[in-house]
């Protein structure tokens, strides 16, 4: 801004010399916060207008490309046809298998198929009919002697506090998961845990390394999304939507008369083949 009248603009005042010095760090933690939320508004805006675009041209374009997958396998049947060439052939069976309807279920569910057909479980998925409960673990007896041990001493009724029977109740839901698979081995190991007793509580960290743990999730979190922010900005829909960021619409009406220009060309072609 300039100045008027011969007087220069006021400086910010110095810092205070008790300022304490973390007072410094924050600032910077802040600034880079702010700066976090804006390039995380930034990539999100653009990954919506790449979704949104490739909606559209998806419901726009997708058609003339099915017209054309289905124009390239009728000209290089009809060139096989003709030629019986097995190059042409197997170029015709490529050409067709891209235009191929879905399988049917059979294909589908091949993996479940037993020798009389269709498996009971897989049938059952497809109807209204319960799909048989999973068999049973009968646990063993020794299996059995660990889970009563271990209920007996980690019982959550054997707390002191509110926090150690949050504590126990957790285990104990580990301990009867173990228990109803059968785990003899987890069930042991989950011994050893209660054994050796709860992890003691990590010292609190100072304001300080708070501020630079933060600092360096904040770096991280940039990265990540710099990376999401390049992988849209690559992708096909997106590298169109850089060519015309502006009127996106005008595009997809440009790439549209192209593939209409190309339908023009494949169906002029088949009919030359199909002429005797």
């Amino acid at each position: 801004m300039s100045e008027q009248s011969g007087q220069t603009a006021p400086e910010a005042p110095a810092a205070s010399g008790d300022e304490r010095p973390e007072a410094r760090l924050e600032r910077a933690v802040r600034a880079a916060e702010q700066a976090l939320i804006e390039f995380e508004i930034a990539v999100e805006t653009f990954r919506v207008e790449v979704e949104n675009f490739s909606r559209l041209h998806h419901q726009k374009l997708g058609p003339m490309y099915s017209r054309l997958d289905e124009l390239d396998a009728l000209i290089a049947e009809a060139k096989a046809a003709r030629s019986g060439d097995p190059e042409d052939l197997r170029r015709a069976r490529e050409a067709r298998s891209l235009v191929m309807p879905m399988p049917g279920v059979d294909e589908l569910f091949h993996d479940w198929l037993d020798s009389d057909g269709i498996s009971d479980d897989a049938a059952a998925m497809l109807t209204d009919r319960p799909v048989r409960p999973p068999q049973r673990v009968r646990p063993s007896e020794e299996v059995r002697r660990l889970y009563r041990e271990l209920v007996r001493r980690a019982h959550p009724d054997l707390a002191q506090d509110e926090a150690e029977r949050t504590r126990r109740d957790a285990f104990i839901a580990r301990v009867n998961a173990a228990y109803g698979r059968g785990e003899e081995q987890l069930l042991r190991e989950l011994a050893e845990e209660w054994d050796a007793g709860p992890v003691p509580e990590a010292a609190a960290p100072s304001e300080s390394e708070e501020l630079y743990a933060r600092l360096e999730w904040l770096s991280q979190r940039k990265e990540l999304l710099s990376m999401v922010a390049k992988e849209l900005e690559d992708s096909a829909i997106g590298a169109m939507l850089r060519m015309a960021p502006d009127d996106p619409d005008r595009l997809l009406e440009e790439i549209a008369e192209q593939l209409l220009a190309q339908v023009s060309e494949r169906e002029a072609e088949l009919a030359a083949l199909a002429a005797p």
